[in-house]
């Protein structure tokens, strides 16, 4: 018994020591209440609106959302396993949440989380309590049979809470759905090769289509972490009036 108690106070620990870890969450106004952005890990983040809590892409174990509401809606994008991972998921209290995925992710859910999940297709729309999401492409060029992320696999997304829309993009590289995207509030935009694009072909999309705030996000590759000073130093040399914020994806 006292063996037991050791073990769960040693991980209610380290559950709050990464909690402590977890970089500053950032606060940005709507015409109908705050957003709440909380970065996780990688390509995984928290969007807070009103009584809506969103976990993006859960990964990397359910002790860091330690201290975050749980989750009432969850985006996935990929089947990638840092995108589905189904050992957070099961770790974490997901019974109020509705699930939004493409079709390929909701195969691979067991079939509790498949009863909530409604699967849609690059450039369909689901309403869900007030919150619009739009699933948009996101793959790999050029596109061949091996690609790692075929065309219409995946989703990113676009979120519109309140008058804000916010752009996830997802595992993508330089696609023209990206560079053609317009009104964008907050984009999350990936940058790890040879999974995604690099950091120039990153900060050239961005430079084009011009969102008010971005978020480098999911930029650790085989090479290790992509140089995101690189990108911010183009963006801010190319493109007055797009705010770079640089966050810590990858706490120790």
């Amino acid at each position: 018994m006292k063996k037991i108690l050791t073990l769960i106070l040693a991980c209610l620990y380290v559950s709050w020591l990464i909690a402590q870890q977890r970089t500053e969450a950032d606060t940005i106004a709507t015409n109908d209440g705050e957003v709440i952005i909380q970065p996780i890990l990688h390509g995984t983040l928290v969007l807070s609106w009103n009584d809506q809590t969103i976990y993006i892409d859960p990964y990397g174990g359910a002790e860091r959302f330690e201290g975050l509401a749980d989750p009432t809606l969850i985006l996935i994008t990929d089947i990638h396993g840092d995108h589905l991972n189904q050992k957070t998921l099961d770790a974490l209290d997901t019974e109020r949440a509705q699930f939004i995925t493409p079709l390929a992710v909701k195969e691979k859910l067991p079939e509790e989380m498949k009863r909530r999940t409604a699967a849609i297709e690059n450039g369909q729309t689901i309403v869900f309590e007030g919150i619009e999401i739009l699933a948009i492409p996101m793959y790999n060029l050029p596109e061949t049979d091996d690609s790692r992320h075929p065309k219409g696999r995946g989703n990113g997304y676009i979120l519109s809470l309140g008058d804000k829309r916010i752009y996830i993009s997802g595992d993508t590289e330089d696609i023209p759905e990206m560079r053609n995207l317009q009104d964008i509030d907050v984009a999350f935009v990936c940058m790890n090769v040879p999974y995604t694009m690099d950091v120039d072909q990153a900060a050239s999309a961005v430079i084009e289509f011009q969102p008010k705030i971005v978020y480098p996000f999911h930029y650790r590759g085989k090479g290790g972490l992509s140089d995101v000073e690189s990108f911010k130093k183009q963006i801010d040399q190319a493109a007055i009036g797009v705010e770079v914020r640089l966050k810590n994806w990858y706490p120790k």
